[in-house]
């Protein structure tokens, strides 16, 4: 890949970013179901890898976690937009997008906004703590 290649990829990303961050703070905060849907799933995914929180999970990730997690985002992601479940394929861009802008620190706004979207994570799965988990799929 080239290096224009690489900037486009990242200048991309970083819109899409900004775009998803945007949502969850204009639309998603107000939405009881999406933030307890993105609660439910940091919630599964920290408890299968043995993490306190969504955070945790991201800060204990090995290159291989991540890739099996970005995939399995992206497959889960689509086939419960082609079913229909538009929350549960919300919550899986949310966390997908939380997932790879910890690989942008460099970009301090990407940074900054890692931050509030963690932060925003992390309090939907503290929520989510606190209920039985009901199936994800």
């Amino acid at each position: 890949m080239t290096d224009a290649q690489t900037h486009s990829k990242e200048a991309e990303f970083k819109q899409r970013f900004v775009a998803i961050l945007d949502d969850v703070q204009q639309n998603g905060l107000s939405d009881g179901e999406a933030m307890a849907t993105i609660g439910i799933w940091a919630h599964k995914i920290a408890s299968s890898l043995g993490q306190a929180s969504w955070s945790a999970v991201k800060t204990q990730l090995t290159a291989a976690t991540y890739d099996e997690l970005l995939n399995s985002f992206q497959s889960q992601g689509n086939a419960l937009h082609q079913q229909g479940k538009q929350k549960q394929a919300y919550a899986l861009q949310v966390l997908a997008a939380s997932l790879v802008v910890g690989t942008q620190r460099s970009d301090k706004d990407l940074a900054a906004g890692e931050k509030l979207l963690d932060a925003v994570i992390d309090h939907a799965e503290a929520q989510a703590r606190n209920f039985p988990l009901p199936p994800t799929n």
